[in-house]
């Protein structure tokens, strides 16, 4: 099974254009990456530069709107994530608990649909995407 480890920092959404973390911090963070990677398990891990980098789309009557950040009214906002590859919703959290992740931090454990979770009508349409996509 497949899972994202969302890293959710309280703050990071009022972050500055360019914030970094401490070199500390990322010292440690590595040295989870490490581990995960170490065990097989480590699909692919990327941190995200704030939102006051960033731009939202958003649709009304199927018309888009592009919004630049910061985005005032935000309370959470993703920092980065990590996929991985484990037997179970347990295993997932376990390694997310081993985080070095400081106190305003917080890990969101989110398994990623797999083709086989849907119904066979979805598989087909998916399907048939993929054979277009391969021709």
């Amino acid at each position: 099974m497949r899972f994202m480890l969302l890293m959710i920092p309280k703050g990071y959404e009022s972050a500055a254009p360019g914030a970094m973390p401490e070199a500390a911090a990322v010292e440690a963070m590595m040295d989870y990456n490490r581990k995960l990677q170490d065990a097989g398990i480590l699909i692919s891990c990327e941190g995200l530069h704030p939102p006051s980098m960033g731009a939202r789309v958003s649709f009304t009557a199927g018309k888009p709107l592009v919004t630049d950040g910061p985005f005032t009214e935000t309370k959470e906002v993703l920092g980065g994530f990590w996929m991985i590859k484990v037997n179970s919703k347990a295993e997932a959290i376990q390694w997310a608990s081993l985080c070095p992740a400081g106190d305003n931090e917080v890990i969101e454990v989110r398994q990623v649909q797999d083709m086989e979770d849907f119904p066979e009508d979805i598989q087909q349409i998916a399907a048939d995407f993929a054979s277009m996509q391969s021709s």
